[in-house]
């Protein structure tokens, strides 16, 4: 990989990763405004509270397709932890199937409803919804592209690079020594 590619991948992660803390910032300067205005000024507003409800939906969905990297997701590895390398493969091929699966089926009602709700405007800052529901459509599409990435991946025998389990496995033999 070139190295302008290499910094041009590495710029659009830090900015796909900035979304949710630009939001999480707004929701903050949201909160302070609301409870100024509510004690101090004695004046509620209540356009905040819409704020805050559209950066959370948007940090959830972006950050779970887009900024969230496989080893950070959250997994009931029990299971997954105790078999080994090759039937954890197994796993990871039936349950990136099933995501891609379902991801794609539900992909045409949901940008269906998306696009419908461009005919309602929220309460008090007048978006339209389908731009606060379009969080859901990128979602939808990043994880599709992931899981479709780790279905390949597995389906070549290449497990990740920070196989969460064997950091695990690594760390308790260090303990036991």
């Amino acid at each position: 990989m070139s190295a302008g590619k290499s910094r041009l991948l590495t710029w659009a992660r830090y900015a796909a990763d900035a979304v949710p803390t630009i939001l999480l910032g707004s929701m903050f300067v949201a909160f302070i405004i609301q409870v100024f205005m509510r004690y101090v000024v004695d004046k509620p507003v209540s356009w905040t509270v819409e704020v805050c409800v559209i950066a959370w939906l948007w940090v959830i969905m972006w950050g779970q397709s887009v900024s969230v990297s496989e080893r950070d997701e959250i997994r009931f590895d029990i299971i997954y932890a105790s078999v080994p390398p090759k039937i954890r493969r197994v796993f990871r091929l039936i349950f990136s199937l099933f995501l891609v699966g379902i991801y794609v089926i539900a992909f045409p009602a949901s940008w269906d409803y998306v696009t419908f709700m461009k005919i309602e405007d929220t309460a008090y800052l007048d978006i339209p919804y389908n731009y606060v529901f379009f969080a859901f459509v990128i979602f939808l599409f990043g994880s599709i592209l992931r899981y479709a990435w780790i279905f390949g991946t597995a389906l070549l025998g290449r497990m990740p690079a920070e196989d969460p389990v064997a950091e695990v496995r690594h760390i308790s033999s260090e303990d036991d020594v």
